[in-house]
């Protein structure tokens, strides 16, 4: 209970405390938008990398040479609100993350994530959800690399068990043409959602898929293209079940 507390406290000092530096931002953007997106993207990681730090989990990371320094469609099986931090302290280049409309409702925690290049979906407004895929669409072609979770919500199942994967998510990567990189988690409901309120120094496996380019594969695993990347993850948790 006392790691709750503890990152509780530093998520809401961090919104509050860092106000001056959400204006301080704003004003760079009007000046040098690069500065910008680079500074927030390091601000919002050192605090994710405090966080982590402070709820004492390990870390076992595999595969990470296999990002290329391209904008890349990011996609991984989703089981924990951790997974947003495990990931995203992680990534070395400007990188939106794919999140539920339902956080536009917190203030400063939403301009954080605009900052990031963040979208917010409507899952019950198939128009508006379109709209959201084709903004991705173009922020992969300005060099944005999009990070995407195609459960489409949290899989509160079996630990190796992976919810189908939407097709539509992954039109990001077959209208760009960008590489898609899957990442496999392990064991991230075990930091907090599998003794909620309570916060579990543990231990994760983060596994970096190879790049799926979608063009070369055969006809029929496009077709499917959604199930063939759910396959890749589903293989990947299953043989690093046995790594924990």
């Amino acid at each position: 209970m006392i790691r709750f507390l503890l990152v509780s406290t530093t998520v809401i000092l961090f919104l509050v405390l860092f106000i001056p530096v959400l204006i301080v931002e704003w004003i760079i953007g009007k000046f040098n938008q690069k500065a910008k997106d680079f500074s927030s993207l390091r601000i919002v990681q050192g605090a994710f990398k405090f966080i982590l730090w402070i709820t004492g989990v390990k870390v076992t990371v595999i595969g990470e040479e296999n990002i290329p320094d391209e904008p890349v469609l990011f996609i991984g099986n989703h089981r924990s609100f951790f997974d947003i931090l495990l990931t995203y302290s992680r990534c070395k280049r400007l990188t939106g993350y794919v999140a539920k409309k339902e956080m536009l409702k917190f203030p400063l925690l939403r301009n954080w994530m605009k900052n990031l290049y963040c979208l917010f979906l409507d899952r019950d407004n198939p128009k508006e959800g379109l709209k959201t895929i084709l903004t991705a669409i173009d922020y992969v072609k300005q060099g944005i690399s999009i990070c995407i979770f195609p459960e489409g919500t949290r899989n509160k199942g079996e630990e190796l068990s992976i919810l189908p994967f939407k097709d539509g998510a992954l039109k990001i990567a077959t209208k760009t043409g960008c590489p898609v990189i899957p990442i496999s988690m392990n064991n991230t409901a075990a930091i907090f959602e599998n003794q909620f309120p309570k916060i579990k120094k543990t231990h994760v496996i983060l596994e970096y898929g190879k790049p799926i380019d979608y063009k070369s594969l055969e006809k029929e695993d496009q077709k499917h293209f959604g199930a063939y990347c759910q396959n890749i993850i589903q293989e990947t948790i299953q043989k690093n079940a046995m790594l924990l």
